[in-house]
């Protein structure tokens, strides 16, 4: 991992040069910014390695396009430029994804079947027991329970106070506090915090929970974890680069 100081020499040194041994070097070293945020969409329909490739892209389209002399550091350029990519690249996957009619039929039927199975029986009914009672060979059942349509992220669930974005709600898979290069520093600053901000903190960037998860924890609503969270990242922020 190279300094900041030296990433900035670097991308000036590319823009100069356009010298492709540079571009790679710096992409390398921020190639863990892809990867963290790759992973934090993991479950939503697409797979891991299909997600990295978008990161990938991404992060060295951001290296091409970044400039250090705008006053910001790279990682700090780059996490939203990555994450909208992806957030496109889900919506414009799921409009895409066509399911063959069949599959997508027999998929709403094997879920009212299990509804009823259980309403009636207590329990879930095995694949054989739902192939019977659909008329399909179990091979097709298997098919239709594991089938998972692909996921928007612009969709929007129910919060505590209002609708909000499927991506402000899901948990966090790394820390989201590896963009501050002064760990020690960081540590120090997070104990200036109030023991609630110290709390989200915790479960929000160390343990990955979801602003709604947080929320049944401490007994607030998710708007107030997603204003309190805005708020700790931005007081940090401030503190560390006085």
């Amino acid at each position: 991992m190279i300094t900041n100081e030296r990433a900035d020499e670097l991308f000036r040194e590319y823009r100069r040069t356009h010298d492709k041994a540079i571009r790679n070097q710096l992409v390398e070293n921020y190639m863990y910014v892809a990867e963290i945020i790759a992973k934090k969409f993991v479950g939503r329909g697409v797979d891991y390695d299909d997600l990295l490739q978008v990161a990938s892209e991404a992060l060295i389209a951001g290296v091409e396009k970044f400039d250090p002399d705008m006053g910001n550091q790279f990682t700090t350029f780059i996490t939203p430029t990555i994450t909208g990519i992806i957030r496109n690249y889900f919506r414009d996957y799921s409009r895409s994804v066509r399911v063959p009619r069949k599959l997508y039929a027999l998929t709403a039927r094997v879920k009212a079947a299990i509804n009823d199975y259980y309403k009636e029986h207590g329990v879930k009914p095995t694949v054989k027991q739902l192939a019977k009672e659909l008329g399909e060979s179990e091979e097709d059942i298997l098919e239709a329970m594991e089938y998972k349509s692909p996921v928007s992220l612009d969709s929007t669930v129910k919060g505590e106070d209002s609708d909000v974005p499927l991506y402000e709600v899901i948990a966090d898979d790394k820390n989201a506090f590896d963009s501050f290069d002064d760990r020690e520093s960081l540590r120090t600053e997070i104990k200036k915090l109030t023991p609630t901000e110290q709390q989200v903190v915790n479960l929000r960037f160390v343990k990955g929970k979801s602003q709604a998860e947080v929320g049944k924890i401490l007994g607030v609503s998710q708007m107030f974890v997603s204003r309190a969270e805005r708020k700790i990242v931005e007081k940090l922020r401030e503190a560390l680069v006085k």
